[in-house]
């Protein structure tokens, strides 16, 4: 049996990886000249650095799996660190710190709560029962709602919303907590604050996107007698399953899910999730590097900038020296819409500067080096009850990867690693019927 992976994203190669584990042979089509999709490597100026700032979580069972699985071991190539959230005191914002100890669950959650800087005893209570009343309705809703609405009825209000609730929604969902779906929110808190101690912890990578997956995945693809085309945009599926003049068993299509769409509006049996993916809307993340004299460090790898709603362009400042041995470089990140699309580059990189030397309250030197990357279309816009296909489409044969099928998580990489791998399931247990 022979199948193709249209697309050579994180979820092409996890379901390529599954397939040629498996003892299927693969050939994965991807039209643009690298592996990765949306978080792969790239090199500008002589500086070898990503497309985005991206992390894991403990939680990411498939990611983590199938690393190890290609031998690219998570615990050399990511940082472990226990779940941090540092705001350090701006010009006018209060300090807020919370980091989780290594302590068994929910004891981890309770004493970093209490423990947490810049919150009153009222607010933790508040929270853990919050957190006990998600846990007792399993972390579902009678009916989906915007983030903000689900905090307000829970009385979530003050720095553990600002600096917790609505900064946590908007990096998992990229999604402003107004319009965010509360569901997939709940899905997220459920498998990490909500699950195990080890569940919440950080693993920022400390190589690039590239080493850390794509290039592993393509060598144990290889290795298993796979084949990768690099360059090789698909215009159609034929019928019967077809993809470049050659016939397969199966199809799994990994694209974006606006390229998706392209390709399923052909076939009457498909144009009904072409039409359901075309309607999608999409969110954008930025995220600028800055080069400074290598002597500039963060107090911790990863630092907030303000808090939700606090009149700040930025959000989330990365320490490269700290993770990938490029000191100086520091990556801020900008996620969902917001006012920072309408600043160009330069000016946006004079205000993040600004805003992180009033955060740190101390001189910063200036930086010797910047340039943004902005991904227009990022991720979908997670926003509440929206439609997403199943894994296996109407078309016999045909199958969907990519974090927009993932129905319970936001579009993330565990969302990607998960599809591909449903899709490959799927084919391998249909090969034994």
């Amino acid at each position: 049996m022979k199948v193709a992976v249209i697309g050579g994203g994180w979820a092409g190669l996890a379901a390529a990886v599954e397939l040629a584990a498996a003892g299927v042979q693969v050939c994965v089509f991807e039209a643009a000249r690298q592996l990765g999709g949306r978080a792969r490597r790239v090199v500008l100026d002589g500086h070898v650095l990503d497309n985005g700032q991206h992390l894991l979580l403990g939680a990411y069972r498939e990611t983590l799996r199938l690393l190890r699985l290609v031998g690219a071991d998570p615990e050399r190539l990511c940082q472990r660190l226990p779940l941090t959230i540092d705001f350090p005191a701006g010009e006018r914002d209060a300090a807020f710190r919370l980091r989780l100890p290594r302590l068994p669950a929910p004891w981890h959650l309770l004493v970093g709560l209490l423990r947490a800087r810049g919150v009153g005893l009222r607010s933790v209570w508040s929270t853990l029962c919050f957190m006990r009343r998600l846990q007792g309705q399993a972390y579902r809703l009678p009916d989906d709602e915007p983030v903000s609405t689900l905090l307000d009825r829970y009385a979530q209000r003050g720095a553990l919303r600002h600096f917790l609730w609505e900064p946590l929604c908007l990096a998992a969902l990229n999604t402003a907590p107004e319009q965010a779906s509360a569901q997939v929110f709940l899905h997220t808190l459920r498998d990490s604050l909500g699950g195990s101690r080890a569940a919440t912890d950080l693993l920022l990578p400390t190589v690039d996107l590239e080493s850390l997956w794509p290039a592993v995945a393509a060598r144990f693809i290889s290795a298993h007698g796979g084949a990768i085309h690099l360059r090789s945009r698909v215009q159609t599926i034929d019928e019967p399953l077809g993809v470049a003049g050659e016939r397969f068993a199966a199809v799994i299509l990994a694209v974006a899910p606006q390229h998706a769409a392209a390709l399923l509006q052909g076939h009457p049996l498909s144009a009904s999730t072409a039409e359901l993916l075309a309607a999608y809307t999409y969110e954008p993340i930025a995220t600028l590097y800055c080069a400074y004299p290598p002597e500039v460090r963060l107090p911790t790898a990863m630092l907030g900038l303000a808090p939700y709603g606090g009149g700040t362009l930025g959000q989330w400042v990365f320490d490269r020296g700290a993770l990938c041995g490029t000191p100086g470089m520091l990556a801020f990140v900008l996620s969902g819409s917001g006012a920072w699309q309408a600043v160009d580059e330069a000016t946006l990189a004079t205000r993040l500067h600004g805003e992180l030397r009033a955060a740190l309250r101390r001189p910063l030197p200036a930086f010797t080096w910047n340039r943004m990357i902005r991904e227009q279309r990022a991720t979908f816009a997670c926003r509440p009850a929206l439609s997403r296909p199943a894994v296996r489409s109407a078309r016999p044969g045909l199958w969907l990867a990519g974090d927009y099928v993932c129905a319970e998580y936001p579009a993330t990489l565990e969302a990607a690693m998960r599809s591909g791998v449903a899709a490959a399931t799927g084919i391998l247990r249909e090969q034994q019927r």
